[in-house]
């Protein structure tokens, strides 16, 4: 055999090697078929914009990753970053300082009625960190299932923390992107009453259950579905309590954080416009193990695209901020109304930010 046979035997042999793994190789994920709505376009409601370059920027000295923002009694500011830390910075954005370590991953942040911070940490459950910084475990697991990925936290008026467990199959440590590849209903919804310590699901099978906010009256919780582009509202105390419905439907991006602001307006961030790939792998499971079997360099990736909805008591869209551009801010991930001003977080940035409403076309 001459050397070009042998070379090109060698080549042949390489790929098809490379397609029997690519197509046949197993794969922990058991990818669940669905057909998505078509993307609705950047237009009316959702037209792209750049308000968000407006964004006054702060960072997190040493780390990345402020996925959540609350604020205190005295104004101070809280942000937790990938490196487990939670930082406080002064009011006006000034002199960051470590005011706790929980040694997970925190995410969600709300403070109860006697300003302990109650944190949803994806690696430790749901958390309570005292004005001194001391950090106590209040739930680890719920039903039939511990925690694998506590996400986002809001506590009501009568002390009760609203929380979601984004996944009980796949940690954090797996990337929500092994989530959306699988796309099952492996969320749930859970309450812990700060008062007695009972923790319990309220709602499962969701699809990478993520935000959470409770409404004004405590009548009902919103908790995002990711992987479906959606909001549904839990009727948790009322005549219709038990009722689930459908908030907001086929959303332009990646829903993730989602927080009541004043005047009735709950404030969604939305992690990144959709992905025509993901899109177009939903009804295929095949496509979606095929991306997963390649390396993570090149797979799907988020586009550089910060975007908030302001939405009304029906789901309405009052609110339309991005910055299509993506020039300094990127992967937003909570949007925080305290006063006139709006605090967004970032999944991954070095820096969370914040806007004047009032400075809002």
């Amino acid at each position: 055999m001459t050397m070009g046979k042998k070379i090109g035997a060698l080549l042949g042999g390489i790929s098809l090697l490379l397609v029997l793994y690519l197509f046949l190789w197993p794969v922990p994920i058991d990818p669940v078929a669905w057909e998505p709505h078509p993307v609705p376009a950047l237009e009316g409601d959702f037209a792209a914009n750049r308000v968000l370059q407006g964004l006054e920027l702060f960072a997190t000295p040493n780390s990345h990753g402020p996925e959540d923002v609350a604020v205190d009694a005295k104004g101070r500011i809280y942000v937790g970053v990938e490196e487990g830390q939670i930082l406080r910075y002064a009011a006006d954005g000034s002199d960051p300082e470590v005011f706790a370590d929980t040694g997970g991953r925190p995410l969600g942040l709300d403070f109860d009625k006697d300003w302990n911070l109650i944190v949803a940490d994806a690696a430790k459950g749901l958390l309570s960190v005292d004005p001194s910084g001391a950090v106590t475990v209040l739930c680890t697991e719920a039903g039939y299932h511990p925690f694998k990925f506590t996400d986002d936290v809001d506590v009501d008026s009568h002390n009760v923390a609203w929380f979601s467990d984004a996944s009980y199959k796949w940690g954090h440590v797996d990337k929500a992107m092994t989530e959306a590849l699988e796309s099952a209903p492996n969320g749930r919804l859970v309450k812990y009453d700060i008062n007695t310590g009972e923790c319990t699901v309220v709602l499962d099978e969701l699809f990478f259950a993520n935000g959470v906010a409770v409404s004004p009256d405590d009548t009902y919780v919103l908790v995002n579905e990711t992987m479906r582009y959606r909001v549904k509202r839990v009727y948790v105390r009322g005549p219709r309590k038990g009722d689930v419905e459908v908030f907001i439907d086929n959303l332009p991006g990646f829903p993730d954080g989602i927080s009541a602001g004043a005047d009735g307006i709950f404030w969604l961030a939305l992690f990144a416009p959709r992905n025509e790939l993901l899109d177009t792998a939903g009804p295929k499971p095949w496509i979606r193990k095929l991306i997963y079997r390649i390396p993570a360099p090149l797979q799907p990736k988020p586009r550089r695209h910060p975007f908030i909805l302001g939405l009304d008591a029906s789901g309405h869209v009052v609110h339309n901020l991005q910055d299509a551009d993506g020039v300094a801010f990127s992967k937003s991930t909570s949007a925080e109304q305290f006063g006139d001003w709006l605090y967004v977080g970032s999944l991954e940035e070095g820096k969370w930010g914040r806007i004047r409403i009032s400075s809002f076309p």
